[in-house]
């Protein structure tokens, strides 16, 4: 009974983010040229909300998103190229408004931290897997004296 509530409401809640994303662009800001509308739908979807900051202009109800989205349009509609549309927004905003930001010397830690830490993480469990297979170190004769000593003083006291 549980397991299915729980399906039922899993369901629900998938379906409720999907929907919100989906209405995010509202009627009123579509432009009637298709290609522009298209050009524009592609532009948005790789820019970051700024309130959001773990979704696309194009997927969030942010109003920042709306007044986002709007520039964008009308940029377009200027007869701003994709490339100026993205420049524009990016010396308003800085590089953190792209999705997916371009790979240079300001970037380089931001890109490059997450290979390093796999990188890290690789050589951490090949040192550990090496250490488990090292055989232990054969004692020494004296070594096994004094062994020997401590477990015969032990069994003795006891």
């Amino acid at each position: 009974m549980y397991r299915a509530a729980s399906v039922k409401l899993f369901a629900g809640l998938l379906l409720a983010m999907v929907t919100t994303s989906a209405f995010a662009v509202e009627p009123s800001e579509l432009l009637a040229d298709q290609k522009l509308e298209t050009r524009a739908r592609a532009i948005s979807a790789g820019l970051r909300c700024l309130v959001c900051q773990n979704q696309s202009i194009d997927d969030s109800a942010a109003p920042l998103a709306k007044d986002l989205r709007v520039i964008v349009r009308e940029r377009l509609v200027a007869g701003d190229s994709d490339d100026a549309v993205r420049n524009y927004l990016v010396e308003r905003y800085g590089e953190f408004i792209l999705l997916k930001p371009p790979l240079n010397m300001g970037t380089i830690l931001l890109w490059g931290t997450p290979p390093a830490i796999l990188l890290i993480g690789a050589m951490a469990l090949l040192l550990r897997a090496r250490r488990r297979q090292a055989d232990p170190a054969e004692l020494s004769e004296e070594e096994r004296r004094k062994l020997a000593a401590i477990l015969e003083d032990s069994s003795r006291s006891g």
